[in-house]
């Protein structure tokens, strides 16, 4: 309740485990263990709210389909104002109804650690999962780009960047007729 904070600097201290993910509920992330410091600092105005994020979250690899923990190290902060109904003024200014006096820093501590997972997670070379990665080798289809990538290893390390659907140079019979009205 940040109505009832004191002028100056409060200090806090949360476990995000897997019971806190299964209460989020999200998707994206349903495990890890991440300590959460937080730190209010009342300046009677309004309320300055550190985030100090470190651990780790399980996410699945994008190539191998297998858990993999991926490192979270996040700072953030928020401003937090009382006004008469709640609403967003930017990403860090947050207006909260005065009457209610309180915020729900659960979510917004879900977000930080969302935002700091990448979009491509993959396991480092030669630790993909061994009987999937040679499934992906038997499809793979290498194509003049996979050649220009500077991102790409080699198949036997584990670590396929790209597989492509079909050959460009097939013909799909289907076609033929409408590129003979042309």
């Amino acid at each position: 309740m940040l109505k009832t904070l004191g002028i100056g600097t409060h200090s806090y201290e949360y476990n995000l485990d897997a019971e806190y993910f299964k209460k989020i509920d999200s998707p994206e992330v349903q495990r890890g263990k991440v300590t959460a410091k937080v730190n209010v600092e009342n300046t009677g105005s309004c309320y300055e709210i550190k985030f100090n994020l470190e651990g780790f979250v399980i996410v699945l690899c994008d190539r191998c389909l297998d858990d993999m923990e991926w490192p979270i190290t996040h700072k953030s902060r928020l401003i937090v104002k009382f006004g008469k109904e709640y609403s967003e003024e930017s990403d860090e200014i947050i207006v909260i109804p005065e009457e209610e006096g309180e915020i729900n820093l659960a979510w917004f501590l879900y977000e930080f650690i969302a935002l700091s997972i990448p979009i491509k997670h993959v396991h480092a070379p030669g630790k993909c999962n061994k009987m999937m990665s040679s499934k992906l080798k038997k499809h793979l289809v290498k194509t003049s780009d996979d050649e220009d990538d500077d991102d790409d290893t080699e198949i036997e390390d584990d670590t396929v960047d790209d597989i492509a659907e079909t050959d460009t140079e097939q013909n799909d019979p289907r076609w033929d007729e409408l590129k003979n009205n042309n």
